[in-house]
């Protein structure tokens, strides 16, 4: 629900745009303030369940996301929905990383732990394209503000489940690190705040520069605290496993690579095909099913090959669905490219993220599981804002130098931010291949 949340929003933006008469500029913000925020708060929100119990913040923040769902549905001007989208942030950065937590403390047997971990990596890659489907059904069938009171019925699900069966967590007899707090949380968000800026204005606006090398400079300062402080908000030892360390860079890695396949093959589908919302959405199908399959592969796999050769697999899958895609003219079809390449996609993207989650949190000690969770998903959301940064900025210059008529122009930038997120995919093979084979 809370992954997808950052997909469902997107088919809809036309039709916010012209219900509450938002500007182009502010209507970006629909999407960015959810982000800033829920980036900026997730290692906190970690932490902050690791000190104060887990389930009471997985709890609370499940019920303040559905409240805010609720009261951006029923948005009558633009600033009454970004000011929800802002509450949305809060409660998806209090329930994410505890979500994890959750589950590594709750399943103490290894294949267990394993299998629910791949399920929920699995469950939030799959987020990504389900919103789209999602997004596209519900904005073509009812309204904009669905999007939105969706998360009603089900968060009220989740909470109610949650206060029945989940178990009292173990509250850790620890203070909570606030210099660390203050640095890590602004620094996020002062970051994720300078990628959308870079990805509006280009890397040349002395906004962007200013925000990116503040962001930097308050992490910085973030990193020194955690190294001197007795009980910090991100335990700096956690980075000192090989394969975690190996882990932690390609949940960086993949979203920074992945995230171009949604945001620019959703422009294609609707600009250059003419496909509806809709079918927009169902044209990422193959993706989820892929991935879906991946989640009940990955249980399979890892024990069997270990973290090397399957995220190696998945890593070059993608890196293929990529590079098949710069193979794109305004001419082209959805079928056999496309197709193709989202196929591949999905079982890259499937298998390069599945393992990391189990990597990342399989050994980690129960009092850290939180500050586990909120590092791993900071990096994924900042990756991804990164990679999206980095890709709008290649596709507008390659755009503008590509000429000829305007769809032409746009399937030209797109595919040169093709090749460089196959790069970058590339570039997450290569630390898959640092990873430890796997001991008989």
């Amino acid at each position: 629900m809370i992954v997808l949340d950052i997909t469902v929003m997107n088919v809809a933006l036309p039709r916010i745009q012209t219900d509450l008469h938002f500007s182009p500029t502010g209507l970006s913000w629909v999407m960015n303030s959810y982000s800033v925020v829920f980036g900026g708060l997730l290692l906190l929100g970690g932490r902050a369940g690791d000190l104060f119990g887990r389930r009471a913040l997985f709890i609370a923040g499940a019920a303040l996301f559905t409240a805010a769902s609720l009261a951006g549905g029923l948005a009558p001007t633009a600033g009454w929905l970004l000011a929800a989208r802002v509450v949305q942030g809060i409660g998806g950065a209090m329930a994410a990383p505890n979500t994890l937590a959750l589950l590594t403390t709750s399943f103490p047997d290894p294949k267990a732990r394993m299998r629910v971990l791949a399920w929920f990596s699995g469950m939030s890659s799959a987020g990504f394209a389900i919103g789209l489907i999602v997004g596209g059904l519900l904005t073509e069938w009812l309204s904009w503000r669905s999007v939105l009171f969706i998360n009603v019925p089900f968060g009220l699900v989740v909470v109610v489940l949650a206060v029945l069966n989940l178990p009292a967590a173990q509250r850790e007899p620890a203070h909570l690190d606030l210099p660390g707090a203050v640095t890590a949380t602004t620094g996020v968000a002062t970051l994720a705040y300078g990628f959308i800026s870079a990805a509006s204005h280009g890397w040349g606006d002395p906004v962007t520069d200013i925000t990116l090398a503040i962001g930097a400079g308050l992490l910085a300062a973030f990193l020194v605290i955690e190294s001197r402080t007795a009980q910090p908000l991100l335990p700096l030892r956690l980075f000192t496993d090989r394969n975690r360390a190996a882990a932690y860079t390609n949940i960086f890695l993949v979203p920074m690579a992945g995230m171009s396949m949604f945001f620019f093959l959703t422009q294609f589908l609707q600009d250059v095909l003419g496909l509806s919302a809709l079918a927009t959405g169902f044209a990422f199908l193959p993706t989820a099913v892929l991935m879906f399959t991946m989640i009940r592969l990955i249980p399979r796999l890892l024990p069997r090959f270990g973290p090397q050769p399957v995220t190696m697999t998945g890593a070059v899958a993608m890196t293929a669905g990529l590079i098949l895609l710069t193979t794109l003219t305004a001419h082209s079809g959805y079928f056999p490219v496309l197709f193709a390449a989202m196929l591949l996609l999905g079982c890259g993207i499937g298998l390069s993220v599945s393992p990391l989650n189990v990597i990342i949190m399989s050994n980690v000690e129960p009092h850290e599981a939180g500050a586990a969770g909120g590092a791993l998903q900071t990096l994924q959301q900042t990756g991804a804002s990164l990679g999206l940064a980095i890709l709008v900025t290649v596709f507008g210059t390659a755009a503008r130098d590509a000429g000829g008529t305007a769809q032409h122009a746009l399937v030209g930038g797109m595919t040169v931010a093709f090749a460089v997120a196959a790069g970058i995919a590339a570039l997450a093979f290569v630390v898959a291949l640092t990873f430890r084979t796997r001991q008989r």
